[in-house]
C-alpha cells in the first residue's frame, strides 16, 4: 500500500526518472541565478547590519551602579505560591 501517491516522474523507489530531469532542465539556469541572487541579497543585508552595528559608539552612555542589595519581593515566585496552596490542602 502506497502512502504517497505515485507520480509518473518518480520510479518505484521515488527516484527521479529521465522524464523529470528533462522537464526540469529548461529551468535549471534560471533557478541557479535566482537562488544565487537571493543568497547574495541575504548575505549583503547581514554584512551591512553587522558593519552598521559595529560602528556604534556607546562611550557616552552612562552605566548605572549595581544595587548594593537586590530588592526583596516576598511570594513573587509562582512555584512558592503553588507549593503553599498545596500544603494548606
Amino acid at each position: 500500500m502506497a502512502i504517497i501517491p505515485r507520480s509518473s516522474y518518480y520510479d518505484k523507489n521515488y527516484r527521479q526518472t529521465a522524464a523529470l530531469i528533462r522537464a526540469r532542465q529548461p529551468y535549471l539556469i534560471r533557478n541557479i541565478i535566482t537562488g544565487t541572487t537571493i543568497f547574495g541579497f541575504a548575505i549583503s543585508v547581514y554584512a551591512f547590519t553587522i558593519k552598521a552595528v559595529a560602528q556604534d559608539d556607546f562611550s557616552d552612555v552612562q552605566i548605572p551602579d549595581a544595587p548594593s542589595q537586590p530588592p526583596h519581593t516576598p511570594n513573587a515566585g509562582v512555584e512558592r505560591a503553588v507549593s503553599s496552596i498545596a500544603v494548606k490542602k
